[in-house]
């Protein structure tokens, strides 16, 4: 989520970042140390000190002090004039007290964030380029479970994981694109009082993409989701089209 929505290759984000911190992303305000060692090769080290008002993952009335705190490494290759690779895990961990677990509920306890990211990027002209992205994540939570309306709590242990691809090919002005989702690869742990609770089937959804550039600052959209990530099952026939227009002076986006 270091982009903003409008240089997303797609109108919405991954599901795995919907559940795991909502749809605004890491948007946390703190300080952050970065590092570039003398290497043959691109390489920056981190650390930060994050407040920690993330609603999915922290708390939504974090104000005061850092609670939230994470750790990330980022290494690149270029293959040639026109490849590029991109790739690093990172770590965010923080105290949580939040009611996004589920309804009528607060979860007091710590959360911890996984990630492992990969870009791939073939650029050979102005007008041709091709960009695989993938990512995955793993979210760990330990704590208390209080339900509100009977003021009774309960140990919660959750682990759950998920990942998506996606891949944008460009020819001239026109771009088109494929993404595939997914919760629930390796790991789907949810445990109240030592007990394994269920929620139906493996969320998943599958998207596809359309764009045309019609200067460097506009682009039109259309974007189809067949969406099966519902809690009940049901699948969502989604269409999106989306105008994006940027005025004004833009400082370049990262890699």
């Amino acid at each position: 989520n270091s982009q903003h929505p409008h240089a997303w290759d797609f109108a919405d984000l991954p599901i795995v970042y919907r559940a795991f911190i909502g749809g605004e992303g890491v948007t946390e305000k703190g300080a952050q140390l970065t590092y570039l060692p003398q290497l043959p090769f691109y390489m920056q080290l981190g650390v930060e000190a994050l407040q920690g008002g993330n609603k999915a993952l922290f708390s939504p009335d974090a104000k005061t002090y850092p609670h939230a705190y994470g750790v990330f490494a980022k290494a690149s290759f270029d293959f040639g004039d026109d490849s590029t690779v991109l790739f690093g895990p990172s770590v965010l961990t923080g105290n949580t007290k939040t009611n996004s677990v589920a309804q009528n509920t607060e979860f007091t306890g710590t959360s911890t964030l996984y990630d492992m990211e990969f870009t791939y990027k073939w650029k050979p002209s102005k007008v041709r380029s091709f960009i695989l992205q993938s990512e995955y994540m793993l979210r760990d939570q330990k704590g208390d479970l209080l339900n509100t309306a009977l003021s009774a709590a309960a140990p919660l242990k959750r682990s759950q994981d998920g990942a998506y691809i996606q891949g944008i090919y460009q020819i001239e002005r026109w771009r088109i694109g494929a993404r595939y989702d997914i919760l629930e690869i390796f790991k789907n742990q949810y445990l109240l009082s030592g007990s394994e609770q269920g929620f139906g089937e493996k969320p998943w959804r599958a998207t596809g993409d359309l764009e045309f550039n019609l200067t460097e600052f506009s682009r039109i959209r259309l974007q189809y989701n067949y969406d099966r990530s519902a809690s009940d099952g049901r699948t969502n026939n989604e269409v999106f089209v989306q105008l994006i227009l940027g005025i004004g002076a833009h400082a370049a986006h990262p890699f």
